[in-house]
């Protein structure tokens, strides 16, 4: 028969093995929904905005006109010395605009399957120095995925598109870019290809390296890292068929942002609990019993800054853009994915060796004193000598603390989020936008997307005649029943003449033919050129300016197109800010308030992280305006920033303020502070430049909100790590003494005068 102990012993080993074997399912089903996620991405900017953003109705009204909605890619060619084109030139592009509808695809299809017209156009510059191939692909069908690796369509024809100019054009002198809409998507979609190898590959290498410097064993990094990677595998694993069912929204930011937020929340909330097993094995001399210690005394501070994570992201479901709104729950869920690895496979991974589990820390390994009481942890060493300057000097430390933070506050009105081109948020150099910038010097880019005013028949040419009083306007007019207009559905191409559009091969548009205008349930379409490209953000002037300009029309109108669409988005972020952001503070007090069963403690914690947010921003305005010269930041960055910091910067404040209230309950407050900062310094900081060195590891895919994102968040955490939680934090708690924890001060013991 087996004795208690043999039979617990037992038990222990098949819990062990249960969750490894749970967990080993979850690597392989995971590991290939990992490889999945970039699938089930979904891209498109007017997805993301709400029905009722004025580019959204109209964009409806649109579709009832029946007009092909195309996709295009440009292929702009100049003469390689820069001079003027030639017979001899021309007759080369003519024969390349010729072979593009033939062009083979990986599913075995041709471009030409593809295109919303059978040829492509070869259109000569005014200057005479250049010419355009538009290629326009059937915007219906440019998602679609082809190929064995599952290529979207518009991704495929610009590969082979350049494949083809880069072969065929040099030996004639000449040098071609591909660029158009579908070429910055191609070009989107080849920096997001980083995020599941490049990204995580440095992410990885990262932690481990900072973990082998922490615990100076050559196990216990590895055993976090596993309980990361897993982490993220079970995210993947619920989140692919929730995305392929339109359940959720991902798009590529989303899915660079869950793995560098999974990676760093696992590993922190792993050195939790790997600090106090560390601590629980001087006390316990079964490792068993030391982790049954370790899991009951975290699992509360690592439950309540999860939650707090959790419910700061959710309160992204308030906003107005699908695209914040669909990281709330992405992000949440690969929260709760951490939380799962860090509290059920990380202990299942330590106590592997059973009895000799203590093997995990070598060479240092943990041991009872020859009592076999514990040791007293944190009496000495950095951190104990910082809480004793902290606990002798506190209101000057936070005081000098807080004025320093206040001075780079200061600057948060530099921060310039008014929005960026698309051509600005590559970091590196790409065909598209160096295309962009050749085909505007010779074309009249504004004809690529032009504005689509929706407008009553009655009104048309009130609104043709407004619109070309507005500045940045160069034309306007209404689309025919002939399907003729101004953009590059069936009008004159980039160019800006009917005679450009003849072309010298043969195969020109020609001319737009007149036509009676063509009206849909009392409705006509009114395309309007602009001086600037859709992609610009100077375009998004001229936008605004037409719709004052069209509240001045009789009748209801409605103004559209991709340069309305980006407006709308950049505005919709404005208003997300000034709605989330007050509930996001009012979610994180009350959680706090029940965490710490305090009305006092919490609303200091909560200033003092608004206050380190609001430092970031002010250091970040500075570094972005005067050392990275960066064209300003997407307006959607404040607010992932505040979410991202005050929700994972409130975390090391929780480990910090859950330590010292257990202590506190015990010493009291005062020596409480001074225990608490001791004892977890090390591992808070630990924590704090793991999770600051994966935000960092963002910079490696070259878009500009990942970068400025990483800056933010990965600076935000030092700071929150180094200044809000080692001092301005216990500075002000220490200062206050008992009263932190009114109105329950009273269960506290009264500090020593």
């Amino acid at each position: 028969m087996l004795t208690n102990s043999r039979r617990g012993t037992l038990l222990r080993s098949l819990l062990v093995a249960c969750a490894l074997l749970a967990w080993l399912a979850v690597g392989a089903f995971g590991g290939m929904a990992q490889g999945q996620l970039s699938t089930v991405q979904e891209n498109d900017p007017s997805v993301f905005l709400p029905e009722s953003a004025e580019s959204t109705r109209a964009s409806e009204i649109i579709d009832e006109f029946s007009v092909d909605e195309t996709f295009p890619a440009l292929v702009v060619i100049e003469r390689s010395d820069g001079g003027a084109l030639d017979r001899e030139d021309f007759a080369v592009i003519g024969d390349v605009a010729q072979s593009i509808p033939g062009l083979d695809l990986p599913d075995e299809t041709t471009i030409g399957d593809y295109l919303s017209a059978e040829q492509v156009p070869a259109i000569p510059s005014e200057d005479g120095e250049a010419a355009l191939l538009p290629v326009s692909l059937d915007a219906a069908t440019a998602s679609d995925l082809i190929g064995e690796e599952e290529d979207r369509v518009s991704v495929a024809v610009v590969d082979r598109l350049r494949a083809e100019v880069s072969q065929t054009l040099p030996d004639a002198g000449l040098e071609g870019w591909v660029t158009g809409p579908a070429a910055g998507a191609a070009d989107l979609v080849s920096a997001f290809a980083g995020i599941d190898g490049i990204l995580l590959g440095v992410a990885l290498a990262v932690v481990l390296v900072i973990l082998a410097f922490v615990y100076r064993s050559p196990l216990l990094p590895f055993a976090v890292i596993l309980t990361s990677v897993f982490s993220l595998c079970l995210a993947a694993l619920v989140i692919v068929p929730l995305a392929g069912a339109d359940v959720l929204l991902l798009n590529g930011q989303s899915q660079g942002i869950l793995s560098i937020l999974v990676i760093g929340a696992a590993t922190d909330y792993s050195l939790l609990l790997v600090a106090r097993y560390r601590e629980e094995l001087t006390r316990h001399e079964h490792p068993a019993a030391a982790m049954r210690a370790a899991w009951r005394a975290t699992l509360e501070p690592i439950a309540a800054s999860a939650g707090t994570v959790i419910v700061g992201l959710l309160c992204l479901l308030l906003s107005d853009l699908g695209s914040n709104a669909s990281l709330g729950p992405v992000a949440a869920i690969g929260i709760v994915a951490a939380v799962f690895g860090a509290l059920t496979l990380l202990p299942a991974l330590l106590l592997i060796p059973g009895s000799r589990a203590r093997v995990m820390f070598w060479p240092k390994r943990p041991v009872l004193d020859g009592a076999g009481r514990h040791r007293e942890e944190g009496s000495h060493g950095l951190w104990a000598r910082v809480a004793d300057v902290v606990g002798r000097r506190a209101r000057r430390v936070w005081v000098v603390t807080a004025m320093a933070l206040l001075a780079l506050a200061a600057f948060v009105p530099t921060f310039d989020a008014a929005g960026t081109s698309d051509n600005d948020v590559f970091l590196n150099e790409t065909e598209s936008v160096t295309g962009e910038e050749v085909l505007a010097d010779h074309f009249a880019v504004g004809t690529v997307q032009p504005v689509e005013i929706v407008a009553d028949e009655s009104a048309a040419a009130d609104v043709v005649a407004a619109a070309e009083q507005v500045p940045g306007v160069v034309s306007a007019s209404v689309l025919t029943d002939s399907g003729q207009g101004n953009s590059d559905q069936g009008g004159s191409p980039p160019g800006g003449s009917d005679e450009a559009g003849s072309g010298q091969d043969g195969s020109g548009a020609g001319a737009p033919t007149e036509g009676e205008p063509l009206v849909v349930e009392g409705r006509v379409l009114v395309e309007v050129i602009t001086s600037d490209s859709a992609e610009s953000q100077e375009v998004l002037t001229t936008v605004t300016a037409l719709r004052e300009a069209m509240a001045a029309v009789e009748g209801e109108t409605l103004v559209g197109g991709a340069a309305a669409e980006r407006l709308d988005t950049q505005e919709t972020a404005e208003r997300d800010l000034r709605t989330i952001v007050p509930v996001v503070l009012v979610v994180i007090a009350v959680m706090l308030m029940l965490l710490l069963r305090s009305l006092v403690a919490p609303l200091v914690l909560l200033a003092a992280n608004v206050l380190s947010f609001a430092a970031t921003m002010g250091l970040a305005a500075i570094v972005f305006n005067h050392v990275l010269d960066f064209p300003g930041a997407d307006a959607t960055v404040p607010l992932y920033g505040f979410v991202f910091l005050v929700a994972l910067g409130i975390d090391y404040s929780i480990f910090l303020m859950t330590r010292v209230r257990e202590e506190s309950l015990q010493l009291g407050t005062r020596a409480g502070v001074r225990r608490g900062l001791a004892v977890t310094g090390g591992v808070i900081t630990s924590a704090g430049l793991v999770l600051a060195a994966t935000f960092s590891a963002l910079w490696v895919i070259p878009l500009l909100f990942l970068a400025q994102l990483a800056f933010i968040v990965a600076v935000g955490v030092l700071i929150d790590t180094f200044v809000v939680r080692s001092l301005l934090v216990p500075g002000v708690v220490h200062d206050l003494g008992r009263r932190s924890w009114w109105p329950w001060a009273k269960r506290v013991p009264a500090d020593p005068q």
